[in-house]
């Protein structure tokens, strides 16, 4: 009959309508994740990795839509680096390196071993292997007399990624720790202290890293009442204090990265340190926890809890042994009064610069340059907390100063605390090449703020800093640029910029006055 045949037709459509829905709004969707190489399933369980800072050497003119890569790109950052002219300014030799530190592997396997013999652990553990190619080795050797690493260096980027995803072997307290327990010799350390905590990590590669949990919220101001001596150590700040030095073209601070630490299965299960394994605990809330054992903090209320046993915090880089690359804890010339009355001569007299150039070394070279291009860094970031500074023994008295630890910074942004220009704005000197990349981060196309934040972006635990923390970078930038400008109008530029390098000129409209 035509109406059944009718109703067979409209059955079909419906059929195929409910068939193209299906095709379209679930089938096609696949199909496109699939072609593009997504994973299904839920996108943020499977965030895809976030690449790491670009290599100024492998930065891209073209790519005009990142101002981090134009400022790589800038003629000041391609500028030629001035190579190694001999073994005198390489900080090891790889002969020497290779040799010591295979040395080392083999009595850190022997002893592991003899370990989990006394403690009857039968799972398999597979003895650590020395690549001559680990990224930490090449990090060493590519230390010279002009900073930590060279801007075209690959390595950097390798040892990135591999403090990011290699497992630990072994977790252990700092030597700083170590001195106020009585285990090491305090001579090799800076200054004991017990207000923080961090631990040395272990690779599967052999290389080490400085771990320091999150002790502070990122939008946590430091309080105004707050001494600087007593101030929390922040893991986002030795990650920011990386990526700015290498922003500033200075390659003065170890490689940092962000990571989310295991602390059961990447501390608790992989250390030998009784006194560390005894300061775990559960908390009411059954997360895992630990403190430090020290006379300060040695409470549960100054502990660090993962959640329920994920922490996140900085993994900053090993420098060389001492014994392989000695090094030189200096005291700053401009060191603060470390107790809650009294001030330093720096503090009260306005011409302590002049007594300051009148002492060995500062009184010829360029350590007097390198001091305030430190107090340039820390006061970008903040820090007040400098009270010695670093050099290898082996690049003499022209070596750079190391930038070390670092977490003290980026404690409240709505604050300059302009004390720590005095070594600037009192001897009124500044390297010509830093003056230079200066005034390039103060132009709109290169603006601090933008960079940082692209290349902070690319770390694991970003956002590392607030945007209140990125914009006073600017805001510090123009108050340096002041203070340079106070000085070439009482002094004269010829005076004031030291001529440090023969480094190529910045174009003139690429230069901010610092008069302006």
């Amino acid at each position: 009959m035509p109406w059944i045949r009718r109703d067979r037709l409209l059955i079909l459509l419906l059929l195929g309508a409910l068939l193209s829905a299906d095709l379209y709004f679930h089938l096609w969707p696949e199909v496109r994740r699939q072609l593009a190489g997504a994973e299904p399933g839920c996108p943020c369980l499977r965030a895809p990795r976030p690449a790491l800072p670009p290599s100024p050497a492998a930065a891209s003119p073209s790519a005009r839509g990142s101002k981090l890569r134009r400022l790589f790109a800038h003629p000041l950052y391609r500028a030629p680096e001035q190579p190694p002219r001999g073994p005198e300014e390489t900080l090891l030799s790889r002969q020497e390196a290779v040799r010591y530190y295979r040395r080392k592997m083999v009595r850190w396997n022997r002893r592991h071993k003899l370990y989990r013999e006394e403690l009857n652990l039968t799972s398999p553990d597979s003895l650590l292997q020395l690549g001559r190619e680990a990224s930490w080795l090449q990090f060493h050797l590519g230390i010279t007399r002009y900073g930590l690493y060279p801007r075209s260096s690959p390595a950097t980027n390798k040892l990135l990624h591999d403090m990011q995803d290699f497992n630990t072997v072994s977790a252990d307290y700092s030597q700083d720790e170590k001195a106020l327990l009585g285990a090491c010799d305090c001579t090799q350390i800076v200054k004991p202290s017990g207000v923080h905590l961090k631990l040395v990590l272990r690779f599967q590669d052999f290389g080490k890293a400085m771990f320091k949990p999150m002790r502070q919220e990122r939008e946590e101001e430091t309080p105004e009442d707050c001494f600087y001596f007593t101030d929390f150590q922040r893991h986002n700040a030795e990650i920011a204090a990386f990526h700015l030095d290498r922003i500033l073209d200075f390659r003065r601070v170890p490689p940092t990265i962000g990571r989310l630490i295991n602390v059961t299965k990447d501390i608790l299960e992989v250390t030998k340190n009784e006194i560390l394994r005894s300061v775990f605990f559960v908390s009411p809330a059954s997360n895992v926890c630990f403190f430090a054992k020290c006379p300060y903090m040695c409470k549960t209320e100054y502990a660090v809890c993962g959640n329920p046993h994920l922490l996140e915090g900085s993994l900053s880089a090993f420098l060389p042994s001492l014994n392989l690359a000695p090094r030189l804890s200096i005291p700053n010339p401009w060191i603060r009064s470390y107790s809650f009355a009294g001030k330093e001569e720096w503090e009260v007299n306005p011409l302590y610069c002049n007594t300051v150039r009148e002492i060995y070394p500062y009184n010829s070279g360029n350590r007097l340059l390198n001091i305030i291009d430190m107090a340039i860094f820390d006061f970008l970031i903040g820090n007040m907390d400098r009270h010695h500074y670093e050099m290898f023994t082996k690049f003499g008295d022209e070596g750079f100063l190391i930038h070390l630890d670092n977490a003290r910074g980026f404690g409240r942004h709505s604050h300059d605390e302009t004390s720590i220009l005095a070594p600037l704005s009192q001897c009124c000197i500044i390297k010509r090449t830093t003056l230079l990349h200066l005034q390039l981060l103060a132009l709109p196309e290169y603006r601090l703020s933008d960079v940082m934040r692209e290349s902070l972006l690319l770390d694991h635990l970003a956002p590392v800093l607030t945007e209140p923390h990125l914009l006073a970078l600017d805001r510090r930038l123009w108050l340096i640029l002041k203070t340079v400008g106070k000085c070439i109008d009482a002094h004269g530029e010829d005076k004031v910029v030291a001529n440090d390098t023969k480094q190529l000129e910045v174009p003139f409209f690429d230069r901010v006055m610092p008069t302006s």
